[in-house]
């Protein structure tokens, strides 16, 4: 039986059939002869028959109007996450929260929510790389207790920028990866480890960069700190007598070598050159036979 009356919300669910299809978000327009006359939230219009009052079940109050705290939802399902972010979406009010996480929906447009300070604060090079650097040793501070282990998650970090920090046009050590680190701590508040969760790392700028921009710190490093004999075990070429691969943290010498042999195997590959084929009438293309082929099918072994 169909208990609504106009001005009602309700979740109105089409029975569609299809994958990823959840209820969606409507009020009550007109009730008639048993029937009423409902408008979805994307301006739909549609009649329930009393047979199809199954179709329909009410909506919870705070999901009418949204709310700033998707806990605080009594629709706490997919429809009422998805309908929370619509209506606030709408709103122009792109962050919502989920207790302590965060969803920012991209409104595709310029919004008058920051000023112009605070936008440079996440452009490239404004410190973002810096800070969590600074956190990190803040936290290390006030744990009162060192460790060797602390002193491992403050020094990982020079790691990690040379493998994923590049040049660019507006930062000479632009960060060109995203990482999320867990810091864990024992019951007397001292740092006992590091998990790096996401390693979200630009991969296409290994093959291309941009004008005035290079590629990743390492390569240059590799190839300014290694010696003649060492570049001439992987086939690489003359380089000047800076060192910075001697040292890597918490690596063994064995460990370095296939760092290095990686690394070499990459930039010989990219000296590769190709021809275009056709094999049963199909396109394809042929690597032409050169030096750096051999060299890296033989570092890469």
């Amino acid at each position: 039986m169909i208990s609504e009356i106009p001005g009602d919300y309700v979740w109105l669910d089409l029975k569609t059939g299809r994958e990823f299809v959840v209820p969606i978000g409507a009020v009550v327009k007109l009730c008639d002869s048993g029937q009423i006359q409902v408008l979805d939230d994307e301006g739909s219009e549609h009649w329930i028959s009393p047979q199809n009052a199954t179709n329909i079940k009410p909506m919870h109050p705070t999901s009418i109007h949204g709310v700033e705290d998707m806990i605080r939802l009594g629709d706490l399902n997919e429809a009422g996450i998805l309908r929370n972010l619509l209506i606030r979406y709408r709103e122009k009010l792109i962050y919502t929260y989920t207790g302590s996480i965060l969803v920012a929906v991209n409104p595709y447009q310029l919004l008058p929510i920051y000023t112009a300070d605070q936008i440079r604060l996440g452009e490239s090079g404004a410190g973002k790389t810096e800070s969590t650097k600074l956190i990190l040793q803040f936290l290390a501070a006030i744990s009162g207790q060192h460790s060797w282990i602390e002193q491992q998650v403050l020094e990982a970090n020079p790691i990690l920028e040379a493998f994923g920090n590049a040049k660019t046009i507006r930062n000479d050590n632009s960060s060109r990866f995203g990482k999320y680190i867990d810091i864990h701590f024992n019951k007397r508040g001292a740092i006992e480890g590091a998990k790096i969760e996401q390693y979200l790392l630009e991969k296409s700028r290994v093959c291309r960069q941009a004008h005035d921009e290079r590629n990743y710190h390492i390569f240059y490093c590799m190839l300014k700190g290694m010696t003649v004999d060492e570049k001439k075990k992987l086939g690489l070429g003359k380089a000047t007598d800076y060192t910075y691969l001697t040292i890597v943290l918490m690596f063994t010498d064995t460990e370095n070598t296939e760092i290095t042999k990686l690394l070499a195997a990459i930039l010989h590959m990219g000296n590769l050159r190709y021809e275009a084929r056709t094999y049963d009438n199909l396109d394809a293309c042929e690597v032409v036979r050169s030096p750096h082929l051999t060299t890296a099918s033989i570092l890469l072994e």
